[in-house]
């Protein structure tokens, strides 16, 4: 009886590797989607998938989802490492997102939470008016988050935002967006928030547009904006709010806004060889600092400066 139990044992044990090397075996390294896939298919570049959901549980962590052809693919749940790209020129995937966010991030449930790291690339994200204001884009948990050569628009009711960054963990993780463009937003364009430690977050070559405000440094962040244009939001262009973080711009272009160019309510902004034209204030130091290279210009603001110290003047009028 105890040889037939240990067998049995045994066979169970067998039994269960064989299973978890099917499913190991199951997951593609690449899969693909199609605007006339189907989600039971094995997501195959001939026999692709219909979603990038649908995708996503049959791709590898590290993998790489790609789009055949242009198409709505629907929202993504993402928790493990993962590229989606949407293929420009071939295809250039979308995401409908109205009510819901378009793509989360959040590996906080994973066998290793924040280790995910997630590219997304030439996606459109279309919130189409959302009236629950949901977000293009919500980082909750992982490791980075790089969006490239994206477009992200229409969240235009609620606080519907562009990029929200609303990490809880001490854990060095990382926001980098370029050659994206982002409006249309009730909220923010790119909110950056930490609640437990730093998070760094880098801007580049991107336009946000016709957002409640471009750019906000909500909580703990370090943030790096270059060779960008944050323009006619419909408040304020770059907003810092937290004592223990900095944005840092450079060879930027602020225009348009009806509140400020650029405020630091707490925190220090660093702005060189920038403009910042046709705002109600140019420069807002309403409690935190900005602090000037000497190299940009300031022209046509209401105001050139609120409540920043006095020196400041001749070190920012070209």
């Amino acid at each position: 009886m105890n040889i037939r139990r240990h067998m049995l044992s045994t066979f169970a044990v067998v039994a269960l590797v064989l299973v978890a090397a099917s499913a190991a075996q199951a997951q593609a390294t690449r899969t693909w989607v199609s605007g006339v896939g189907n989600d039971v298919d094995p997501c195959s570049r001939t026999a692709p998938c219909k979603t990038y959901a649908g995708a996503l549980i049959k791709t590898a962590a590290g993998g790489e989802i790609s789009t055949l052809d242009p198409g709505g693919f629907g929202a993504v749940n993402i928790n493990k490492s993962i590229m989606i790209e949407g293929t420009k020129g071939q295809g250039y995937g979308s995401i409908l997102a109205s009510n819901t966010t378009g793509v989360t991030i959040n590996d906080s449930l994973a066998a290793t939470p924040n280790t995910a790291i997630v590219t997304l690339r030439n996606i459109s994200i279309n919130g189409a008016g959302s009236p629950t204001g949901s977000n293009g884009i919500r980082f909750i948990a992982g490791k980075a988050v790089h969006v490239e050569d994206c477009q992200i628009i229409n969240f235009r009711t609620g606080n519907g935002r562009g990029i929200s960054v609303e990490l809880s963990a001490n854990a060095s993780q990382i926001l980098t967006v370029k050659d994206t463009f982002i409006k249309e937003c009730s909220g923010q364009g790119i909110r950056i928030a930490n609640s437990a430690g730093a998070v760094n977050a880098f801007i580049d070559n991107s336009r946000i547009e016709r957002c409640a405000t471009g750019v906000l440094g909500a909580a703990t962040s370090v943030t790096m904006i270059r060779n960008t244009t944050i323009g006619f939001n419909t408040s304020t262009g770059v907003r810092l709010e937290n004592a223990a973080s900095s944005i840092n711009i450079e060879n930027s272009f602020i225009q348009g806004h009806p509140a400020d160019g650029i405020i630091a309510t707490a925190g220090t902004v660093r702005l060189g060889r920038s403009t910042v034209v046709n705002n109600a204030n140019g420069l807002d130091c309403a409690g935190g600092t900005i602090a000037s290279y000497g190299d940009n210009a300031l022209e046509g603001n209401g105001t050139l400066q609120t409540g920043c110290p006095t020196p400041l003047t001749p070190l920012l009028k070209k």
